[in-house]
């Protein structure tokens, strides 16, 4: 049966990246006698990615440029869904490369499996120090806390997938993307999916390449942002999907117990000290077989290791004193964007 499949893609100041993006995406294979559309939700970029695009699409038909002006993610999903004339839509983003057959697998598992949302695993890539030892550490199980997205030969019922692609009537059926969400607007779609009986499916056919955070300072703002909005997930469903996104806030909240009770009683210190020596030694226990004889790597996996799961936890601790203490909006550093 022929469909008519979407590509949604929210973006902001991707110049350097675009054209490769768009090239990608419009030569993706398809299933016969299906049509493609490209809905690119342009968050109010000022680098010329804007320009570019709808010089683009003005001789590309397949092409549509809308605006984003709220600049986040979730809005400018659900702008491009809405716009879209399609049957499928599947997610994109700029700085993922994809296998050329990405959309005709995504379409293919969703017809084979029945499943309310499919998508492929996290593979991410880096080029050059520090990069590609984040990227590494995405790959550990030491670094993801065994996250089933991250295994990229596994095919089958996942809590949450990279991506992702659904029938569209489907999706808007759910409400698609929460608005109030500037980060894991995707787990929770997800979580929706799962608790309304439906599943979501990850399928190894389909590959794609994410490149992770160029630097260490941007990786634990990205992850300190992960964990306060995923209070923001936790509160709305009155529940965590699962009790490893729990751990990160516990082991945040135990090294600044015990340096706060070191001041009145001095032995608390030397638990602190031991706890941090326990975390060190295992961090680079994982990441020592990730490193391939390399020292500096292994430090660096190391390194990405406590910036992902320190800033996750630390973003979680922000948010419950935000939104359960103070009772207040979250403030600019909790919204503001890394890319």
């Amino acid at each position: 049966m022929a469909e008519r499949i979407a590509i949604v893609v929210p973006c902001r100041n991707e110049m350097r990246h675009i054209d490769a993006f768009l090239a990608s995406a419009l030569e993706q294979q398809l299933p016969e006698g299906s049509t493609l559309q490209v809905v690119v939700a342009d968050g109010a970029s000022d680098d010329g990615t804007a320009e570019r695009l709808r010089e683009t699409a003005a001789r590309e038909p397949r092409l549509l440029v809308i605006d984003n002006p709220a600049r986040i993610t979730s809005t400018g999903l659900n702008r491009a869904i809405m716009a879209a004339e399609a049957d499928i839509v599947v997610r994109m983003d700029v700085h993922t490369s994809y296998a050329s057959d990405y959309v005709l697998q995504c379409v293919r598992t969703l017809h084979s499996t029945g499943a309310a949302c499919v998508g492929g695993a996290w593979r991410p890539v880096g080029e050059g120090f520090p990069q590609r030892a984040i990227a590494r550490a995405f790959q550990s199980r030491f670094g993801s806390g065994g996250a089933a997205s991250r295994r990229a030969a596994l095919d089958g019922p996942v809590d949450t997938v990279y991506l992702g692609a659904w029938w569209r009537s489907a999706l808007l059926s759910i409400g698609a993307f929460d608005e109030s969400l500037a980060r894991n607007q995707d787990d929770e779609l997800a979580l929706r999916i799962t608790r309304a009986g439906g599943v979501v499916w990850q399928s190894s056919s389909i590959r794609s390449w994410y490149v992770p955070r160029a630097s260490f300072g941007a990786l634990f703002q990205q992850f300190w942002q992960y964990g306060y909005w995923k209070l923001a997930v936790i509160r709305k469903h009155k529940a965590p999907a699962s009790l490893r996104h729990l751990v990160p806030v516990t082991f945040v909240a135990l090294l600044l117990g015990l340096a706060l009770a070191g001041l009145a009683w001095r032995p608390s210190w030397w638990g602190l000290v031991g706890l941090l020596g326990v975390y060190t030694t295992a961090a680079l226990v994982s990441a020592w077989p990730l490193a391939a004889g390399s020292i500096r790597d292994a430090l660096g996996i190391a390194w990405a290791f406590a910036c992902m799961q320190l800033g996750y936890g630390a973003g979680f601790a922000r948010a419950l004193v935000d939104f359960v203490l103070l009772r207040r909006r979250p403030g600019a550093a909790a919204t503001r964007l890394t890319r």
